[in-house]
């Protein structure tokens, strides 16, 4: 609850800092701008808020309400009540970032467990304790690539199969940069394959990064592409979709440095976009260059077990803008949840949900491929999104499917211009089979309308 100051506490603060009335604060702004009239309208009830707030709440529509076929990098999957119970415990929810051990053993455990279960996941040796969410956790690997070559190489080359939010997130990074040159992404075909990068890939080249599966859900062997930059002398980050892992080679058996993602398919709501998590694994040989915090295991004087903020340079928290990476807090509590999730369902539930999605998401590609006007127009396999060559423009179809109840596919045409009427539609284990076979119904009357 707020508790107002008192005249007398007023009083002292301003004789401290030498001002008679609060209104000489304000003596810099011009008069006409000191106190405008907002048009704010009269107070109201707790009661009276609560029902305007639920009123305009009720306008909304969720995946409660609709069938979602809409991915393109969040995505709507089943999250065990259990999750709910153990995060929201006191312990979690209000902790902060665990500076002082000696009270944080709970909470750096768990940061701990989930940096194991991440690294254990992607295949690679080390994992940081999160990002902001997959495009930041992408950015990192950038200015990661960028200064383990101590600025010397200053090209990064970008598959246009990355993310667009992504791809934005990197421009946006790496601003004012020098000797910096994103290549790649747009001077592509939209939906080239790895082998179009190899001609961008030279002894300037810092970074090359790919997505698996890509942001359209084809899969691809990256095994000659990543020979290719590390005989350059670059190297390869990979974008991942954490709960494809669970039935897919992870990246770091096939020559990966570092593996970046959106953990927020591992038991993340979906949220109107956030609070996500980035997730960052790399080598061990580039761990004193990882962005964000490090939990180590170690002992304490007693011999006990005990955890600890390790490895981390402090320049990422007190240098500010001459810091090598980010200052963010480790979003702890999005971490756990990811953790929990990871613990819940094991390797046998991750593999079930995976194999779920997969075995519906190729139903659900061959229904539509049955339907006259449309097709599936791919020429590689996919996990669980696929792209759909649509007879009509896609907002269209979408207006078509909310009236049935469903959320339809990405319209890919926003972020690649080239790709007219083509649909990006992701199905998860949330989908039934009856509710595929209605989307193919509805689809086949847009084609007679």
């Amino acid at each position: 609850m707020f508790v107002p100051h008192t005249e007398a506490e007023r009083d002292a603060m301003l004789e401290v800092i030498g001002v008679d009335r609060v209104q000489d604060l304000f003596t810099d702004v011009p008069a006409d701008y000191r106190f405008p009239s907002l048009g704010l309208p009269d107070g109201m009830t707790e009661m009276e808020v609560m029902a305007e707030l639920q009123e305009m709440s009720a306008a909304n529509s969720s995946t409660r309400e609709l069938v979602c076929f809409l991915g393109a990098g969040a995505y709507n999957h089943f999250i065990p009540a259990a999750i709910d119970s153990i995060v929201r415990r006191g312990e979690f929810l209000t902790a902060y970032t665990p500076y002082q051990p000696e009270v944080s053993q709970g909470t750096l455990q768990a940061i701990f467990e989930y940096q194991t279960m991440v690294s254990a996941l992607t295949g690679m040796e080390v994992s940081n304790a999160s990002h902001y969410d997959g495009s930041t956790a992408a950015a990192e690997a950038v200015i990661m690539a960028y200064h383990h070559f101590r600025t010397k190489r200053g090209r990064v080359v970008v598959s246009p199969g990355v993310n667009p939010q992504y791809r934005e997130t990197i421009h946006t990074y790496m601003q004012g940069y020098e000797n910096f040159e994103l290549v790649g992404e747009t001077m592509l075909d939209p939906l080239a394959g790895p082998e179009a990068l190899v001609p961008f890939i030279n002894n300037e080249t810092s970074l090359v990064l790919v997505q698996y599966p890509d942001f359209f859900g084809r899969l691809y062997d990256f095994s000659a592409l990543i020979r290719t930059a590390h005989e350059a002398g670059a190297l390869v980050a990979v974008a991942i979709n954490p709960l494809t892992l669970g039935v897919l080679r992870p990246p770091g058996e096939f020559g990966a440095d570092i593996v970046v993602g959106e953990g927020q398919p591992l038991g993340i709501p979906l949220s109107y976009g956030g609070p996500y998590l980035g997730l960052f694994a790399t080598k061990k040989e580039y761990v004193r260059k990882l962005a964000g915090r490090l939990v180590g295991e170690t002992v304490d004087k007693a011999g006990r077990r005990a955890y600890v903020l390790t490895l981390t340079a402090r320049e990422q928290h007190i240098r500010r803008e001459k810091a090598t990476s980010n200052i963010c807090t480790n979003q702890g509590l999005i971490a756990l949840t990811a953790t929990v999730y990871m613990s819940l369902l094991g390797k046998a539930g991750l593999r079930q949900v995976a194999e779920l999605c997969y075995h519906k998401a190729h139903y659900a590609a061959e229904c539509i491929s049955d339907i006259p006007g449309f097709s599936v127009c791919m020429d590689r396999p996919f996990f669980h999104e696929f792209v759909v060559c649509c007879p009509k423009p896609v907002a269209e179809i979408n207006e078509r499917l909310l009236d049935e109840g469903i959320l339809g596919g990405y319209d890919l045409q926003q972020d690649y211009p080239a790709l007219e009427n083509r649909m990006l539609l992701a199905v998860t284990e949330m989908i039934t089979r009856d509710q595929i076979d209605h989307l193919c119904e509805v689809l086949s009357e847009v084609t007679n309308e």
